[in-house]
């Protein structure tokens, strides 16, 4: 058996910290344990109820499908870094971007300065360099400023695909809305036109935005201002007034044609129905009196005497109206002689006498 030597100064010297690390081993390995179960829970991600979450696993996607990649508000699980990054993205939260690219005067101030420039004073000449403008239909300049607001409506494709939100924005939205003014005249883009500027420029910043798989969603743009030149403002103004001028009597002479043209046909339509009822009044009586006519003309072919009398006595009757009537037979030869016919009339003489007439 190999007798061993006495122990070296290096073993001596090492005896005391190897006995300190042992005893610091079997004090800590239950703080080990802990931290390491803690870096295990650091995974557990909390989503919330406006929120969309995403699971990168060393820069990936975990998920084949939309639907699997994109975990709901609750408690969301995943490796802890730097396996898993979980990225928390606000659905529904509509974020507002400024775009003064076509402005008159483009602010890009540096990073971390609020303070701005105030614009150019010279308002004669235009710099496309240092000032934004676009060009109309008819060959005129506009400048344009914007505010477009957003949401994320991809969460996957935004955390992943998508570059940074308020430039791409503003880049889609200043090419959708160049190629719109281009395609519409100045007077229109300054009038009534607006409107549908701006939902061809929302159509066109869209369709941009997600062909570079933004994933996003242009909620509204508005248009803060859209004017011409400063040079030519008092120009177009006086343009604009006139418009408004000419579309204001436009729209006072339909409302008076609107009032007017409906109570003319109705005068019309009253004139026509009165017409319409006094000639089938009219026609009514002229039949009837020509059936009657027929009638008595049947009767008279029958008994041609006793017809003969009835119209004498009717025609005298209608002549006289007033007093008492004897009727007298009429003369066998054609005239009277010697015969007298007295007549009441309501109109008496002034000495209460009648009028006599003599035949």
């Amino acid at each position: 058996m190999r007798r061993l030597g006495p122990p070296s100064e290096v073993g001596r010297l090492a005896a005391p910290l190897a006995r300190l690390l042992d005893g610091a081993w079997q004090r800590m390995h239950w703080w080990v344990a802990a931290m390491a179960l803690l870096y295990l829970l650091s995974g557990i991600t909390i989503v919330k109820s406006d929120e969309v979450a995403v699971i990168l696993r060393w820069g990936r996607l975990v998920g084949a499908t939309p639907a699997l990649q994109q975990h709901g508000p609750g408690l969301l699980f995943a490796f802890p870094r730097p396996v898993d990054e979980v990225v928390r993205v606000q659905v529904k939260h509509v974020w507002e971007v400024p775009i003064v690219t076509l402005d008159y005067y483009v602010q890009q101030p540096e990073e971390g300065d609020d303070e701005e420039t105030p614009p150019p004073t010279d308002d004669t000449t235009l710099n496309p360099i240092a000032q934004g403008y676009a060009v109309t239909a008819d060959h005129n300049i506009v400048h344009v400023n914007m505010v477009g607001r957003y949401r994320i409506r991809e969460p996957a494709k935004w955390a992943f695909y998508g570059p940074k939100e308020d430039r791409v924005l503003t880049a889609e939205v200043t090419a959708a809305m160049v190629r719109s003014l281009g395609e519409m005249g100045v007077d229109r883009v300054l009038s009534d036109g607006r409107k549908n500027l701006i939902a061809i420029a929302t159509e066109r910043a869209q369709a941009g935005l997600d062909a570079a798989n933004s994933g996003l969603e242009l909620a509204s743009l508005e248009l803060k201002h859209l004017v011409p030149p400063l040079a030519l403002a008092t120009d177009f103004d006086a343009v604009q007034s006139a418009y408004i001028g000419a579309e204001t009597r436009k729209k006072e002479a339909q409302a008076f044609a609107e009032s007017e043209i409906p109570r003319a046909q109705g005068m019309a339509d009253s004139a026509t129905q009165n017409a319409r009822a006094e000639a089938d009044a009219g026609l009514a009586q002229a039949r009837g009196q020509a059936q009657a006519f027929l009638a008595l003309e049947k009767e008279y072919r029958a008994n041609p005497a006793v017809v003969r009398e009835r119209l004498y006595r009717e025609g005298v009757e209608r002549a006289i109206s007033a007093g008492n009537v004897r009727w007298v037979p009429p003369p066998t030869d054609g005239s009277y002689h010697g015969f007298r016919i007295t007549i009441s009339s309501g109109n008496a003489s002034p000495g209460g006498q009648s009028e006599e007439d003599e035949r």
